[in-house]
């Protein structure tokens, strides 16, 4: 998955993401035009893995995530990729939770709707797999976090493996070699889960 769009540097993004950091409110107006085709790429993806089809609108996934990333005034942006990174986080915390809530609501629960689509259709099935891999991702982070991360960015984030790299600060090796043993334990323990 390509951030950079052609028509913005990353050198572009990088100086606006440092300048908001400091401050610098006219940054982040002039940022967010920029991210925003990425963004929504990112989003589109994120959506795109629940189950085809899907219902759910990416612009109401963008708005929420952008809402979120407003208020990350305590954030040092690094570069584009840590900044794709915490908003790929963030999608990921925003649709999980949606589930969840959604989940609640068919129990009969009281739970508050987060601000997505209200005609939002998903399998049962998938949102199980959903939230089976969350609660075996949170397990992994437990005891080593780096793997843990190394999936929140390939999975969830669409990150390369270069990416990720530059995100975690790590080889490209290490990065594939978290990847491959970080699928087979998340494989095992959502297997043992649903024995």
């Amino acid at each position: 998955m390509e951030i950079v769009s052609c028509n913005t540097s990353p050198t572009e993004i990088t100086g606006l993401l440092l300048d908001w950091s400091n401050g610098d409110e006219i940054a982040l107006e002039k940022l967010l035009p920029l991210v925003e085709r990425e963004l929504h790429r990112l989003a589109h993806y994120q959506i795109r893995r629940l189950r085809p089809g899907n219902t759910l609108q990416t612009t109401a996934l963008i708005n929420e995530t952008y809402l979120r990333l407003i208020n990350q005034n305590r954030v040092e942006w690094q570069n584009r990729a840590h900044f794709f990174a915490i908003s790929a986080q963030l999608m990921r915390r925003i649709l999980l939770n949606y589930i969840r809530d959604q989940k609640r609501m068919k129990r009969g629960g009281n739970a508050v709707q987060v601000s997505l689509s209200e005609a939002t259709i998903m399998s049962p099935q998938k949102t199980d797999e959903l939230l089976a891999l969350d609660e075996a991702l949170e397990k992994l982070a437990a005891f080593d976090e780096r793997k843990s991360k190394v999936v929140e960015l390939r999975f969830f984030g669409g990150l390369s493996v270069e990416e990720t790299a530059e995100v975690l600060k790590i080889s490209q090796i290490t990065v594939m070699r978290d990847w491959n043993m970080a699928k087979a334990w998340l494989a095992r323990e959502i297997r043992n889960d649903t024995e």
